[in-house]
């Protein structure tokens, strides 16, 4: 087989030139829309409908695409970094953190970090706005999206650092997010389903 054939990049080979302009920039792109969106949506969300299911679920898929863009294709392409997990033959989940040797662009570098870190804050900022103001149905939905956040920022970190190995945050983060799929799911019940009142019962007198 003609190994020029193979148009795979390997990880550690993607280009890594050094220059003003960005080398990626639909990767750069879609690094910052969707997790931009899903902030701007929280935020403004409202002023354009009312239907609190509407905006949840228009932001959790804003959230898990962004999840899935920066964790599998932006960190690596970007900055040559890259986490991911296995699970060995004892049923044992490994967190692996790989970092790459060469040089990356310096103005990606940069918008990376910053992508991560900002909207990171920004999530943080509404958990507490919501918090104080006891508002439990956004709460939720802020709590998925600070997770999502973190554990990708936890994962970059950790990478940056040079830890290989790791069963921390990220293994606390996804079941974090297993075990609110119920809370979820009992959320958009309880907005659908609204309970029917008691049938009114009238005593009628002794004869």
């Amino acid at each position: 087989m003609d190994p020029l054939s193979d148009d795979t990049i390997p990880f550690g080979e993607e280009n890594t030139a050094n220059s003003t302009k960005l080398p990626h920039p639909c990767v750069t792109f879609f690094h910052l829309f969707f997790r931009v969106s899903a902030v701007l949506i929280y935020f403004f969300g409202r002023i354009f409908t009312d239907s609190f299911i509407t905006l949840f679920v228009l932001i959790i898929l804003l959230l898990s695409m962004d999840f899935w863009i920066v964790k599998n294709i932006t960190g690596r392409i970007m900055v040559g970094l890259r986490w991911w997990n296995y699970v060995d033959d004892d049923g044992v989940s490994h967190w692996v953190y790989e970092s790459r040797k060469h040089r990356v662009n310096s103005s990606e570098y940069r918008i990376f970090w910053a992508g991560l870190w900002s909207v990171t804050g920004m999530w943080i900022l509404f958990f507490i706005t919501s918090l104080f103001s006891i508002n439990f149905k956004w709460m939720l939905l802020v709590s998925i999206a600070l997770t999502l956040n973190i554990a990708n920022l936890h994962g970059y970190i950790k990478c940056k650092g040079g830890n290989q190995e790791n069963m921390g945050i990220s293994s606390m983060a996804s079941s974090f997010i297993f075990q609110n799929i119920g809370k979820v799911r009992e959320t958009m019940s309880s907005l659908n389903n609204t309970p029917s009142s008691p049938p009114n019962i009238k005593p009628t007198g002794i004869v």
